[in-house]
C-alpha cells in the first residue's frame, strides 16, 4: 500500500494530546486535516520498513484503543528509528499495562521481557527497528518510568528492564516554558557532562523553540537531553531543518503544513560536549495514534 492510501484525516472527536498524553487546546480547527500518525507513516515509507510495522500500529490500536500510543521518530547517525510510549497515570490501578501491550503485539514482536505489574510505573516504552518489524529480532528491553517524589517540579526516573536485569537510565524534569524558563536553564547548567561556561545556553535551550508549553530536561548516563513540548508546525519545520533530517521529511511537513496547523508537536535532542562544542547524539519528534 502506498503512503497516500494510508493517510488518515482528523475529526472533531479527535483529542489533542502531547507526548505525555496531556490535553491542549488545538491552535486551529481540526476537521479533515492530518492526524499526526501520518508523520509516522511517512517516516516508515521513507525508511522502507517492513510492512509488518503498520500491522503493529493497528495491533496497538486494537489492543489498548486509539490515541493511547505515543510514537517517536528518531534520527540517529543518519538513520531513522522509532519508539512507542504508553502512559497510565493510575499506576498500580492501570489499564494500559506492559502485559497488555506485549500481548497485543506478540504475533509480530515476541519478547521474554516483562514488567512486574505491582510496581508503580506510570509509563513504559518499546523500541522498534526494521529487524524487529520483520520478526528477525525479539524485543529485549522495556524502558520503565516511575515517579520522583520530593522533586520541586514534575519529574520521572527511567529504568531499562531486560530479562535478567534492571538498570537506571535517566532522570527527567518538566518545566513550564512560560513561567519556569529560568529554572529550566539552571537545570541544563547543572550538568556533569556539559560546561556552560564554554558553551552558549542558546545552543541547547534553542530560542526558536522556547515559546512552547513545557520544557523537559533529562540527565542520562553519558549525556543530557532537552525536549520542547507544544511547538507549532513552523517550529517543527525549524527543528527538522536545524537537526538535519532528511529532505523528504522536511518537504512532507512543508507541503502539508496547512493540514498540520491544528496540532502541537513535541521535539527533543540528546547532546554532549566534544572538543568544546555541543554535539547532537540523536533527536526525535513525537505524535499520537
Amino acid at each position: 500500500m502506498e503512503l497516500k492510501d494510508r493517510l488518515e484525516f482528523s475529526t472533531d472527536a479527535d483529542p489533542s494530546l502531547s507526548y505525555c498524553l496531556w490535553t491542549y487546546p488545538p491552535p486551529a480547527p481540526a476537521v479533515d486535516k492530518f492526524r499526526s500518525v501520518n508523520l509516522l507513516y511517512q517516516s516508515f515509507s521513507l525508511a522502507g520498513i517492513d510492512e509488518r510495522a503498520y500491522d503493529i500500529v493497528e495491533a496497538l490500536r486494537q489492543g489498548i484503543g486509539s490515541f493511547r500510543t505515543v510514537y517517536g521518530v528518531k534520527w540517529i547517525d543518519g538513520r531513522l528509528g522509532w519508539e512507542f510510549y504508553f502512559y497510565d497515570y493510575a499506576r498500580r490501578e492501570r489499564t494500559v499495562s506492559a502485559t497488555r501491550v506485549l500481548q497485543a503485539i506478540r504475533p509480530w514482536v515476541p519478547s521474554k521481557v516483562a514488567l512486574v505489574e505491582t510496581l508503580p510505573y506510570f509509563m513504559f516504552s518499546l523500541d522498534l527497528d526494521d529487524a524487529m518489524a520483520r520478526g528477525d529480532k525479539p524485543l529485549d528491553v522495556i524502558h520503565m518510568y516511575v515517579g520522583n517524589p520530593g522533586s520541586a517540579v514534575s519529574s520521572g526516573i527511567a529504568y531499562a528492564v531486560r530479562e535478567d536485569s534492571t538498570r537506571l537510565e535517566n532522570f527527567y524534569f518538566f518545566f513550564d516554558a512560560q513561567t519556569e524558563l529560568t529554572q529550566a536553564a539552571r537545570k541544563i547548567e547543572s550538568s556533569a557532562v556539559v560546561d556552560l561556561t564554554a558553551l552558549a545556553m542558546d545552543d541547547i535551550l534553542l530560542p526558536e523553540l522556547r515559546d512552547c508549553r513545557t520544557i523537559c530536561v533529562a540527565n542520562k548516563s553519558t549525556h543530557d537531553c532537552v525536549y520542547f513540548s507544544g511547538v507549532d508546525v513552523a517550529q517543527l519545520l525549524f527543528f527538522l531543518r536545524r537537526l538535519g533530517y532528511p529532505e523528504a521529511i522536511v518537504s512532507f511537513v512543508e507541503q502539508h503544513r496547512d493540514r498540520l496547523n491544528h496540532l502541537l508537536f513535541d521535539v527533543g535532542f540528546d547532546y554532549a560536549m566534544r572538543d568544546g562544542r555541543r554535539v547532537v547524539l540523536k533527536s526525535g519528534y513525537y505524535g499520537v495514534f
